[in-house]
């Protein structure tokens, strides 16, 4: 899998996006947005939990957005990253490369809101040297994803105290 399930299925589906791969490890945020030259709210991470249900989901963000427990409870109730090894036996990708296409089998992907903030992102391609650039509408297409708001994003204004 990875790169190379990510180059056909991008083909598979018509797309010409060219995957960006770099000598330079991307396997961070911090070390992607140093390989492709963006600041690393543009770096989309994907990260894979295990719903109370049974069911694995993927979820993009922005990759300087934290989860909020509060807000994936309310949206997906209880839930659990997925540890490395099992990452890789479910997507079919590194931790590190983990993209939400080209995947070893379909799963649900939601990307959050907050990759909204950007004209363009840059999830990985299967890979940790690898990312591909897309628009979160082209983001959106390519992944069916549905879009959610479970993040929180440093420097965003904190909702009012009620009290």
């Amino acid at each position: 899998m990875s790169v190379e399930s990510v180059r056909a299925d991008l083909l598979r589906r018509g797309l010409d996006v060219p995957i960006l791969e770099t000598a330079q490890s991307t396997a961070t945020v911090e070390l992607a947005a140093q390989a492709h030259g963006v600041e690393p709210g543009r770096i989309a991470k994907t990260l894979a939990f295990r719903l109370a249900s049974g069911e694995v989901i993927l979820l993009v963000a922005r990759g300087d957005a934290r989860i909020d427990n509060r807000k994936f409870k309310d949206a997906f109730g209880k839930g659990r990253m997925l540890p490395p090894a099992e990452v890789g036996e479910i997507t079919g990708h590194p931790v590190g490369g983990v993209c939400p296409f080209g995947l070893a089998q379909p799963l649900p992907v939601w990307l959050d809101v907050s990759l909204r903030a950007f004209d363009e992102v840059l999830p990985a391609a299967g890979s940790t040297h690898s990312a591909v650039r897309l628009t979160p509408a082209q983001l959106e297409q390519l992944t069916l994803g549905r879009w959610t708001d479970v993040c929180s994003v440093p420097g965003a204004a904190a909702p009012a105290d009620p009290s």
